[in-house]
């Protein structure tokens, strides 16, 4: 069962395609493919403060297997290894009563958004999302893995420790960590990471991973620029 039947068969009234998500993301078709019916118009990709919009998510060679890695990579609306949908989204506890993720994470993070991010080439489902494949630890890396399979492809929108726009449409946050759904350290949660030292042209490609989240040294301490993430529609 996919992770939408799982979902809206606990969740009837849960937010569905046409809705923003927490973390910016607008559920269009694909980067390459036709957004829903309705403003904004335009394809939608994902991408990170460390290196904004230029680079966005995708997934290494075009390789439609689980196990592919998901990298960064310069953004463009003609490239199908950026073509991602949002395949549902909803609470962490719609997520928990589907059997998706712990009862522990639901405790911590019930009140929060959660949702898998599937890769969809040309705007075809390819039953593949962003996730682990293994429970999330620091370096564990980042692939495409079978969806709605269990808590590895659940991504969950930590919106306390977002951050808001500098330029640009007023979005509150613009900037959030994705934690990983299969993550058991709630002291210091395991989110999405673009590794430190390494930059989207790199050869090899430096692949995502998960890592602890990460804080700035201060009076307000924020979230390292390469744990946060966002996402735009762009006009076609």
């Amino acid at each position: 069962m996919s992770i939408k039947s799982k979902v809206l068969a606990v969740a009837a009234t849960m937010a569905m395609a046409g809705g923003v998500s927490a973390v910016g993301l607008l559920p269009a078709d694909a980067a390459t493919g036709d957004p829903p019916p309705g403003p904004p118009p335009g394809p939608a990709y994902a991408y990170g403060q460390e290196y904004g919009a230029p680079f966005a998510l995708d997934v290494l060679r075009q390789g439609e297997k689980a196990g592919q890695p998901v990298i960064l990579f310069r953004a463009s609306n003609t490239d199908p290894a950026e073509d991602f949908t949002i395949a549902n989204e909803g609470l962490v506890t719609d997520f928990y009563a589907a059997g998706l993720v712990s009862s522990a994470l639901a405790l911590h993070y019930g009140g929060d958004t959660a949702y898998e991010l599937e890769y969809s080439p040309y705007g075809v489902d390819s039953g593949l999302c962003v996730g682990t494949g293994s429970t999330a630890g620091n370096g564990t890396p980042v692939a495409l893995e079978p969806c709605g399979a269990s808590s590895k492809s659940v991504w969950v929108v930590d919106t306390a420790d977002g951050v808001a726009a500098t330029v640009g449409p007023p979005v509150t946050p613009a900037y959030t960590p994705l934690i990983n759904g299969s993550d058991t350290n709630f002291s210091h949660p395991f989110v999405l990471h673009y590794p430190g030292d390494a930059y989207p042209t790199d050869l090899p490609r430096p692949q995502l991973s998960t890592y602890n989240l990460q804080k700035y040294a201060g009076i307000t301490p924020t979230v390292f620029n390469n744990e946060e993430w966002t996402g735009i529609v762009t006009p076609t």
